[in-house]
């Protein structure tokens, strides 16, 4: 959980929307090795498959841009082990759906499941067929909206025309991460669950890192690991403004957050940029918001600042972009 999964770009298996042969210039679904249907003769995936393949795995660098909260969808996609959030859709709730939960992993690592009650859950951290994310999500949760009540949603490749996240969810809606210490929330009653159900929930808490959304500033999460604590904290800047002004603090000496902590690097995950700090073990989430929320407050003049770098503040960002590691 909450690791890095790499882009999945599987065999094309889409309609094409090619220009020639047929009226319309719309193709049947064929396998990639088949004949391609327009005539040719060629191999579909060498013929007008080529560009229905390059639709569907084509990277999307920022595929949460525009939505509300996008650095809080970051960690909950790439950093955080349990969370859930509230979606509120744009045309509303269907009938007989009576709410819709984001959910960073759901038992079986099921793309999305409707529950008994008509409730759905759509998992986050789940593998994609293509290159947009966003594109797969909103796929998947259309198709749990229409699913039978208690029934799992398996996973498929969206169409590549098909609406994205940003089509499906409401723009002015909030996006109010809930971190839980397990997975409890997977079963309506977990205090009664016995068996297999019991065990599952026993053996993915004991995986899941202790993690704490911090309440001061936006988008940070402060985490519990054995040797050393950490805050991680998804940043929306330009990446390059971003790391200049992280440069300016380091060389200053005020890139920290108090006596025994340390900024380390960064990752760099679905076009955002997330710093990270080591921390004492002995320091816990309470004792961080304070000074993160300083540090807010310097971030914000050294992103305020047009100045050239200094020589001191470019080999401090040298050292931090050499730090720097990709996640998506």
């Amino acid at each position: 959980m909450a690791k890095k999964r790499p882009q999945t770009k599987g065999k094309p298996h889409v309609t094409a929307g090619a220009r020639a042969g047929g009226a319309d210039g719309n193709f049947p679904v064929v396998g990639a090795r088949e004949p391609c249907p327009c005539g040719s003769g060629r191999r579909y995936k060498a013929c007008h498959g080529r560009a229905a393949a390059h639709a569907v795995t084509e990277l999307v660098q920022r595929p949460f841009e525009g939505l509300p909260g996008e650095g809080d969808w970051v960690a909950l996609r790439e950093l955080v082990p349990a969370a859930t959030a509230e979606l509120t859709l744009k045309d509303g709730l269907p009938e007989g759906v009576p709410s819709v939960t984001l959910a960073t992993v759901l038992p079986m690592a099921w793309p999305a499941l409707r529950r008994d009650d008509g409730s759905v859950l759509l998992g986050l951290q789940n593998d994609t067929p293509s290159g947009d994310i966003s594109r797969d999500l909103a796929d998947t949760l259309l198709r749990a909206l229409a699913a039978e009540p208690g029934n799992p949603v398996q996973t498929r490749r969206a169409p590549a025309d098909g609406p994205r996240l940003q089509d499906v969810l409401a723009p002015e809606g909030t996006f109010e991460p809930v971190v839980h210490t397990g997975f409890e929330f997977w079963v309506p009653d977990s205090e009664n669950a016995s068996g297999e159900v019991a065990a599952s929930l026993e053996r993915a808490n004991a995986a899941a890192i202790p993690t704490v959304k911090l309440s001061g500033v936006d988008s940070a999460y402060w985490c519990e690991t054995p040797e050393k604590n950490h805050l991680r904290w998804v940043m929306p800047h330009a990446e390059e403004k971003l790391l200049d002004a992280l440069a300016r603090l380091h060389a200053a000496g005020t890139s920290s957050l108090g006596e025994g902590t340390r900024l380390v690097g960064s990752f760099r995950a679905h076009g955002l940029t997330v710093p990270v700090w080591d921390l004492p073990s002995s320091m816990q989430a309470e004792d961080i918001e304070k000074p993160a929320a300083e540090f807010a407050e310097r971030l914000a003049a050294a992103l305020a600042t047009d100045a050239p770098l200094t020589p001191d503040e470019r080999r401090a960002r040298g050292g931090l972009t050499n730090r720097q590691v990709t996640l998506s």
